[in-house]
Formats: C-alpha cells, structure tokens, sequence
C-alpha cells in the first residue's frame, strides 16, 4: 500500500500555517503542524523566509502533494495583495521542489471538515484535532493548513485512485 504525504499551507504575511498528514490506504495520520513567524522585516524579505521555509520543509519530510488556501477578498486592498504575494511565494517554493500544488477556497476547506462553509477558527481546530486524533488542538494557522491537506485528500481523484 502506497503512503503519500501532503502538504498544506495557510498562508500569511506574518504568519505562515503548515500541516503535513499521511495517507496510508483509507487511513489519515498527522506528521507534523506549525507556523512560520515571520519578524516585521521588509515585504521582500518575509516572502523569501516563506520561500525558503517551505523548501526546508519539504526537504525534510519530502511530501508528495502540496495544497495551498486561495486568497479571499479582504477588505482591505492592501491586505489581500500581501496575503498574495505570501501564497506565491510558498506555491513557487513548492513547484520548484517539483510538487503538484492545488489550491482550495477557504469555505471549501470548512465545508468539507466542518460541514458549514462560514465554520469558525475554534471549529475547525476541533475537527482537525478529532479527525487526525491529536492529544491537543493545533494553533489556528496550524490547524487551518492541516485542514487545507485533510481537503485535499478528500477532493483529489488522484489520491483516491492510488488508496
């Protein structure tokens, strides 16, 4: 039986989610959660520490897939283009390892673990922590990323079709 790794990104200008699970079979296992913190540095310099943390990540637990949240619309301009500038960056650093990268709207992700697209932060820590069987609940940027993977497994036809 084939174990594929997934990686999932919730991504922020200062505050980067990621979550990895593993797929073995029907069967979801957590690997690793956290956030990266970026200082308040300069723009371009918090997207190459997103750039190179996400690398890193990927060298060390050598994922197979990667899903990242699509940027919503903030009512903030400025916000929403900051929001895209981290998501790119952590997509390039992605495809440059070589990964497939797929990306999912936020209500999407809520949708599919909590069963309500408008569930809450506190929501989905519960069912990321209930469905990967975790003794404590995840940080929230921690959480959504691990949600963002647990989503991806379960709307990807290639992932099923190699379970």
């Amino acid at each position: 039986m084939q174990t594929l790794r997934i990686l999932g990104i919730d991504p922020g200008s200062l505050k980067t989610g990621f979550g990895i699970i593993e797929i073995q079979g029907q069967r979801i296992s957590y690997l690793t959660s956290g956030v990266i913190r970026l200082k308040p540095k300069s723009v371009p310099e918090r997207l190459g520490i997103i750039f190179q943390s996400v690398q890193e990540l990927i060298d060390e637990h050598k994922p197979d897939l990667m899903a990242v949240e699509e940027v919503f619309m903030a009512k903030n301009p400025s916000s929403a283009l900051k929001l895209g500038q981290a998501r790119g960056a952590a997509i390039t650093a992605g495809v440059v390892k070589g990964l497939k990268v797929e990306e999912y709207a936020a209500r999407l992700v809520k949708q599919t673990l909590a069963g309500s697209g408008a569930a809450d932060k506190a929501q989905i820590q519960y069912m990321v922590t209930k469905l990967l069987k975790l003794s404590a609940e995840p940080s929230e940027d921690a959480a959504d990323a691990l949600a963002i993977a647990i989503c991806h497994y379960h709307h990807s036809l290639d992932i099923r079709a190699q379970g």
